[in-house]
């Protein structure tokens, strides 16, 4: 606080007094006296920094004819004093428009961004919570992107130095591939809402530069629809890779379109996890015990008081409606109404590449956090290895259902009506003829026998129809073969 209120002749005594470049601008000399601040800030230096700030306000108070010092304190130090955080390391500063504005030193502030007026309460944005990501320090906080003037697209940039603590951190991690560290520096974006958490939003015609190269911003998703737009995955960006990882400042502006919806950005050192991780954690603490997921059973097959129609069991199938494959680890959200269940390896993979969190079965929401493993399906896939589906029973209990060709043929085979010209084959009537007079449909009971010695007599019969009169609509080839190969 008492470095910020320096001018730039107090900024040049105390950078000498330590041997620091004295050169520069004000922002640049600030940037230095905080740096020597937070990394080196001896008994000697913060008693040199007391005693300049004593020296500044005892001339003041000197200049003037009043005995309150405080009275006469230039308007940059009243509204420095008037907005002072006492709950941060650095004074959260609202400059006047005729001050230069400070850069944001170590994640704190956006140049130009985010100010408030002093001793206004404004809630906080925040954002979701992201499972491929654990925050390890919040480097800046969600602030708003403001436009500095008219024009559609806008420049915000902002300075900041990782902690020696935060740097061994990133290099000390592994790599989760060549050249990407599983520690990062990632910068999130969304809308300024502080209704609810907000998810990653990126604003129009988005542009991320670190110190002087510019960064990859994921790219949109071809649409196989035709008329339905192209969608952006907006997921946090790592800048690790563009960043200087030692005591040196890092400068990163954000090109950003002002077209009326208003965006804030943040800054946050995160170790990104896996999907294994993520399904081990899963394993460790989401699985669901059998009895529980047998109650549950038993309560989607109660009677409903309201229904007519009692419910005696619900079929579930073995297999993975995401990869047709037989389940390993069946999971489901404890939100979702229903008992089937998608396989927890493939769905964490899909949604590390393309995170959607969005249930395969019902099509609704099934985030990480309210994932469970079935205890009792893990159970059933061990006792059954030879069915793809199985029936759950009003009481709780199972029974495979095997697949259709290894089902046994019934004893007593269907009868097939055949219609001569309708093609619906009305049956016969008492007399003879099937409804409004059309001629009675051919009935064949397919539950009879057939032989060879058979069809020779109908082959006789034929014949002798043949000497006696006209003869007799012919019976169809494919009706032979299915009495044949009943």
């Amino acid at each position: 606080n008492m470095v910020m209120s320096f001018r730039v002749s107090d900024l040049q005594m105390l950078l000498g007094f330590v041997g620091r470049s004295k050169s520069g601008l004000k922002h640049e000399l600030v940037t230095r006296a905080l740096q020597l601040v937070q990394f080196d800030c001896s008994p000697e230096v913060f008693k040199k920094i007391k005693e300049l700030y004593e020296t500044r306000y005892a001339k003041k108070s000197s200049e003037v004819a009043q005995p309150q010092p405080q009275q006469h304190r230039s308007p940059e130090t009243l509204s420095i004093h008037s907005s002072y955080d006492r709950g941060s390391t650095v004074a959260r500063t609202s400059i006047s428009t005729t001050n230069i504005d400070y850069p944001a030193l170590y994640g704190k502030y956006l140049n130009g961004l985010g100010r408030l007026p002093p001793k206004v309460a404004k809630p906080e944005v925040r954002l979701v919570k992201l499972p491929f990501y654990t925050t390890l320090d919040e480097l800046l906080k969600p602030t708003e992107l403001v436009p500095q003037n008219n024009e559609k697209l806008q420049e915000s940039p902002c300075i900041f130095a990782l902690t020696p603590r935060q740097v061994e951190l990133i290099r000390n991690s592994r790599e989760l591939q060549p050249g990407v560290k599983s520690v990062q520096v990632v910068l999130r974006i969304c809308y300024t809402d502080t209704s609810s958490p907000q998810e990653d939003q990126y604003p129009p015609n988005i542009a991320v530069k670190v110190n002087h190269s510019y960064c990859s911003v994921p790219g949109y998703y071809p649409s196989n629809k035709p008329g339905v737009e192209p969608k952006r995955p907006c997921r946090p960006i790592n800048l690790t890779h563009l960043m200087y990882l030692s005591a040196a400042t890092n400068r990163i502006t954000v090109t950003w379109g002002n077209y009326g919806k208003s965006y804030s950005v943040g800054l946050y050192l995160v170790r990104q996890m896996t999907s294994a991780e993520l399904l081990q954690r899963l394993k460790t603490i989401g699985i669901k015990h059998p009895e529980l997921c047998k109650a549950l059973v038993k309560e989607k097959l109660r009677l409903d008081p309201d229904s007519e129609i009692a419910t005696t069991g619900v079929r579930v199938s073995l297999i993975c409606p995401l990869v047709k494959m037989r389940l390993s680890v069946p999971c489901r959200a404890e939100t979702c109404a229903h008992l089937q269940c998608f396989d927890a390896v493939f769905y964490l993979q899909m949604n590390e590449k393309k995170p959607t969190w969005m249930c395969p079965v019902c099509d609704k929401p099934a985030p990480y956090d309210q994932l469970i493993i079935d205890g009792l399906l893990s159970k059933i896939l061990t006792e059954c290895e030879d069915a793809d589906e199985i029936e759950y029973l009003v009481d709780g209990s199972w029974c495979p259902i095997r697949a259709e060709k290894e089902r046994s043929c019934s004893p007593q085979c269907p009868i097939l009506v055949l219609g001569s010209s309708d093609v619906n084959g009305l049956l016969p009537t008492p007399n003879g003829n099937g409804e409004n007079g059309k001629a009675a449909a051919d009935v064949v009971d397919l539950t009879l026998d057939s032989s060879s010695s058979e069809e020779e007599e109908e082959e006789d019969e034929e014949e002798d129809d043949d000497d006696e009169g006209p003869q007799p609509k012919r019976r169809c080839s494919y009706e032979k073969g299915l009495v044949s190969a009943c």
